[in-house]
């Protein structure tokens, strides 16, 4: 048996050692068989070799070297709480008080009795009777509910009274009827600032300011403007923590992307030059110099006795060609590169129809007949044969 053969078959075996599932490769059932025969005992069909399961388990780790990327999983951002300085009170939950029905058409003497109202309630709230306050200026509003200055007046009362709510609801009306009513600003923005709504009422007093200025909207400003900076600041501040743990978030996904798109092409590329590698000038996924799938062409003159363990019965490949070839025979120290180097025979090989009629042909010569007429079978046949000097 020539020397290159045998180099062939020891680099077959070495491969089989490695990686045991190639002997079910359907194309090798032949070979299977054989061993089979012989009282061989084959691994699991997905079995591999210790030694290529501890080459791949270095490949993966490489692999995942290349891959990984810090996944550093950060905190949720814990706002603190802000210090803030100044007296407030708990919201009053009671029902709304009575408010005008501003559909209604305001009589002179309606108007003039409203402002009677008033002033009955301006002195109770001399006297400090808030109560009475308020019960005359809900009359005034009911005599004349198109007044922005009665909700205006009522919400100050309110303000003495703690009940910062009762307050916003009859500035925030005060304001619908006149949207440029300072008092209304002011009275919102009091009532904000004992709800603790610091910037709020920060907003509104300085409205109430630039319409009407006075000295206790100053002395409530002084208070409320140092809370509502540092709630701005607050903020600000987290907004940014916030954006920027996005961002980083969306760096270390681009960096994990990238290494994965890394690790996929260095592990293509490994493959690629572990396949060159093994084929060592053989044809795809078969044996070095042989064809596709399959030994080459039933070897001239077959396995002798001594290549195999028990050797090949009749000196020859189970299902190969009549003297060890194909039609007409091989010659002997035949040169497989005219194939490997032909584009178009390349190509049909990796056709499964081809294969099928290849395999079909080496088990049995006689079948070469039912091939012929088939148009993608058929020239590879005679191509094949051509270039070993067969028959045409």
């Amino acid at each position: 048996m020539e020397a290159t053969k045998v180099k062939e078959l020891k680099q077959f075996v070495e491969a089989c050692k490695h990686n045991p599932s190639l002997l079910y490769d359907p194309s090798l059932s032949f070979f299977r068989d054989y061993l089979l025969s012989l009282g061989a005992k084959l691994p699991p069909a997905d079995s591999k070799s210790k030694g290529h399961v501890v080459e791949e388990s270095d490949e993966d780790m490489e692999e995942t070297g290349h891959a990984h990327v810090e996944e550093e999983e950060e905190d949720e951002i814990v706002e603190s709480d802000v210090e803030l300085e100044g007296d407030t009170v708990e919201p009053d939950d009671e029902p709304p008080q009575k408010m005008g029905d501003r559909s209604v058409e305001v009589t002179e003497e309606n108007r003039d009795a409203s402002q009677a109202s008033k002033v009955q309630a301006m002195e109770a709230l001399s006297e400090g009777n808030l109560e009475e306050a308020i019960e005359h200026l809900t009359q005034a509003i009911t005599l004349n509910p198109s007044s922005a200055i009665m909700y205006a007046t009522r919400a100050t009362v309110y303000i003495k009274m703690k009940k910062p709510n009762a307050a916003i609801r009859d500035a925030n009306a005060a304001l619908e009827i006149n949207p440029d009513s300072a008092k209304g600003y002011k009275a919102r923005g009091m009532a904000n600032a004992l709800l603790g709504q610091w910037e709020e009422a920060a907003k509104d007093l300085h409205l109430a300011s630039k319409l009407d200025y006075d000295e206790e909207i100053n002395a409530v400003l002084k208070k409320v403007e140092p809370n509502a900076h540092k709630i701005e600041e607050h903020r600000r501040k987290y907004e940014r923590l916030h954006k920027e743990r996005a961002e980083r978030k969306i760096q270390r996904e681009r960096q994990r992307k990238r290494a994965e798109a890394q690790a996929a092409y260095e592990k293509a590329k490994r493959q690629e030059q572990s396949s060159s590698s093994r084929a060592s000038g053989g044809m795809p996924d078969g044996f070095p110099g042989g064809m596709p799938r399959g030994f080459p062409g039933g070897m001239p003159g077959g396995f002798p006795g001594g290549g195999m363990p028990g050797g090949f019965p009749g000196g020859g490949m189970p299902g190969g060609f009549p003297g060890g070839g194909m039609p007409g025979g091989m010659p002997g120290g035949m040169d497989f590169s005219q194939i490997l180097n032909d584009p178009d025979l390349m190509a049909a090989f990796k056709d499964p129809e081809v294969m099928a009629a290849l395999q079909d042909v080496m088990k049995n010569p006689a079948n070469l007949a039912k091939h012929q007429a088939n148009p993608k079978v058929a020239p590879v046949i005679a191509k094949m044969m051509n270039k070993f000097g067969g028959p045409k």
